[in-house]
């Protein structure tokens, strides 16, 4: 056979042709290369989880200091808002397949039940003349409340793609949550309600909006735009209750009309949007020194929960009067800083791996893929 012929069709006959002296051989089919992850993304995760500690640090700060006030109030408007939109951008693919739902497991239950219990003991051990908490899996303990809302919003992913107008949708729960006070604690509803808008838009964003905001001319606006939000933060500082930006309590609960529900919704969602658009325009598109910092934004968030919690229970901020000074603020911002990036680190990550992304596979169902042999039995004449 000519090695320029066609080869047959028959496997078997191709197996037989490539084994004679001479013959052509066909490589084997490479490999499909493994997806590669975009660095604007893992940036713009790493970025926004500084902010989360950032916010977190500067809280005791506020007391008292209306500059920390205007800072805290401008990050608070948006940081969680951008890592959740992010989130749900990352959901898109989501779906009930028993590998997304074993990925859904291993992910977001059981690290939610791990920092569930270690939280809790921690507060046993760390805060001195406090009665004990109880363990409660319904009421997320601090920052476990991401946990369970990431749950519950993946849960719920093939409605939001099923339905006709899954973002207005997804704001009518939020205003109805705020005006309702009996949603309760269970799983920090509220939240999970109030925060819905930022995952359900994440999931219906395409890459080429993500390009839209990192224009040249967006990148020259964000910076007024930033530089107002503070002052204007600042203006609203010693009258506007800070408790508005957590989204976790309904307008009764914040002693505000009923008609407050509808108007701080969309106008904390007005601000958050353009805050976001600002902050996705400085996200650098391409690999720095932070980037593989992205894929450990998880490990960063609930780790830190541990010294934030330390350093109230243990009063660091009332250590020295400096640190409610001026270079305190400066100081305490380097360290949180400092302090997420070593979490989310790669030494850390592989330490506790095994809480946040757990292989078990010992706990799930292996389905037999291969053929049973009554089935080949039967496989036999016309039909076959």
């Amino acid at each position: 056979m000519s090695p320029t012929a066609t080869p047959p069709a028959h496997p078997v006959a191709s197996a037989s042709a490539a084994s004679r002296p001479g013959a052509a051989t066909v490589p084997p089919p490479a490999p499909a290369p493994a997806p590669q992850r975009d660095p604007f993304f893992d940036n713009a995760k790493y970025l926004a989880i500084v902010l989360v500690a950032l916010g977190h640090a500067w809280e005791p700060l506020t007391h008292g200091g209306r500059a920390a006030t205007a800072l805290y109030m401008t990050v608070y408007a948006f940081h969680m808002p951008a890592f959740i939109l992010i989130s749900g951008y990352f959901s898109r693919g989501f779906d009930l397949s028993p590998a997304k739902l074993k990925r859904l497991l291993t992910g977001v239950v059981v690290p939610y039940l791990i920092f569930e219990v270690a939280y809790t003991y921690f507060q046993h051990w760390a805060e001195d003349g406090e009665p004990d908490e109880a363990i409660s899996l319904l009421n997320p303990w601090y920052l476990n409340w991401f946990l369970a809302a990431l749950f519950v919003w993946r849960l719920t992913t093939p409605i939001w793609k099923l339905i006709r107008w899954p973002v207005p949708v997804a704001f009518v729960i939020a205003i109805l949550a705020e005006l309702s006070p009996e949603v309760g604690t269970d799983f920090d509803l509220q939240r999970v309600m109030q925060f819905l808008p930022f995952f359900v838009i994440g999931l219906h964003m395409k890459p080429e909006h993500f390009h839209l905001v990192r224009k040249r001319w967006v990148r020259i606006a964000a910076l007024p735009v930033f530089a107002g939000a503070v002052a204007v933060a600042y203006w609203l500082a010693p009258t506007m209750d800070t408790a508005w930006f957590y989204h976790n309590d309904s307008v009764q609960e914040l002693d505000a009309p009923l008609w407050a529900a509808p108007v701080m919704q969309l106008a904390l969602f007005a601000c958050a949007a353009v805050l976001i658009a600002c902050f996705f325009a400085w996200v650098p598109g391409r690999t720095v020194w932070f980037t593989a910092l992205g894929a450990g934004t998880l490990y960063g968030y609930l780790l830190h929960g541990f010294l934030i919690k330390m350093s109230r229970w243990w009063e660091w901020y009332d250590a020295y009067a400096w640190i409610r000074q001026p270079v305190g603020e400066v100081v305490v911002t380097l360290l949180a800083i400092a302090m997420m990036t070593a979490l989310c680190s790669k030494p850390v990550r592989k330490v506790f791996r095994f809480a946040m992304e757990p292989k078990m596979e010992w706990a799930f169902v292996h389905k037999d893929t291969a053929p049973k042999k009554a089935s080949a039995t039967r496989a036999s004449g016309p039909e076959a």
